[in-house]
């Protein structure tokens, strides 16, 4: 079996960690030649998604294609790239990962994969966009588009902004938002892979939605340093990407994903999750 992922990263990396042993061969795109040659080192076929040719017969030859980059101001570069490829000749399972802001804000209430979206940022009115333009081919190959929340993981996550000091416990009440630990993540794109009969858009998220305060305040605890300093919400003092995301607020339900595929979250609260980085660290 084969898995191409365009745009090889941290979610591409730990899905990669998880089929690898079971005899899939990764491929996976970048345009830098320094990180092709440390994929090849970690055992991944590096492809430059700028070699169309090279691209497409890769593509044509997968079983599976994750698209994880995301799209700019031109649009997705998956689809740029992939669009015209034929991959109705093989119909590969396509995972496309989206984010839950494509639902903008709800002020606390829950959103399922059957909320109209209301992206409200430049960044997730793209998000729909391509996610439109992936379900396009429903026709032709198995699509599921994977709505995502907050990621962390090993190396990624509240505790490395606890342990430099940069985390703070910001106090907006009523505000919370969902997340996901990255394994959790592959273990959904696995379960999806091997269920090409029930393609759709899921969300892939943990079980208790929480304010940002309350998820420093345990990795602190963990590590066993001073509670982040406590700061009252002021939108003026966010740069304007921390204004979007303050801007939204939203419980987001996964019982899509669990109904469907069987999945459940090895790490269904951040503290499971947060524990498990911080042994995955040593």
């Amino acid at each position: 079996m084969r898995l191409l992922i365009f745009g090889f990263g941290f979610t591409g990396a730990a899905l990669a960690k998880r089929l690898r042993p079971a005899g899939w061969t990764v491929s996976g795109t970048s345009r830098r030649p320094e990180q092709r040659t440390e994929l090849k080192g970690r055992g991944i076929e590096a492809v430059d998604p700028d070699n169309s040719a090279e691209l497409w017969a890769v593509a044509r030859a997968a079983d599976a294609i994750l698209v994880v980059a995301p799209p700019g101001p031109d649009g997705c570069p998956g689809w740029a790239a992939l669009n015209g490829a034929g991959l109705d000749r093989n119909r590969p399972w396509i995972g496309y990962l989206s984010t839950t802001g494509v639902y903008g804000d709800h002020g606390g209430r829950w959103v399922f994969e059957t909320t109209p979206v209301q992206p409200l940022s430049p960044e997730a009115h793209r998000r729909v966009a391509a996610e439109t333009a992936w379900m396009s081919l429903r026709g032709a190959c198995p699509v599921s588009v994977f709505r995502l929340p907050g990621i962390y993981g090993p190396g990624r996550s509240p505790l490395d902004r606890v342990r430099t000091g940069e985390a703070q416990r910001v106090i907006k009440p009523g505000h919370v938002f969902s997340r996901i630990h990255v394994d959790d993540i592959a273990a959904g794109l696995e379960a999806s892979i091997h269920q090409v009969e029930r393609p759709g858009v899921y969300n892939l998220c943990d079980d208790e939605p929480t304010g940002p305060a309350d998820v420093n305040a345990y990795a602190a605890e963990l590590l066993g340093l001073p509670l982040p300093p406590e700061t009252a919400f002021d939108p003026q003092a966010l740069s304007p990407m921390a204004r979007r995301f303050w801007a939204e607020s939203k419980r987001v339900s996964n019982a899509k994903a669990k109904a469907a595929l069987g999945w459940r979250p090895l790490y269904p609260t951040y503290r499971e999750g947060l524990r498990a980085v911080l042994a995955a660290r040593g």
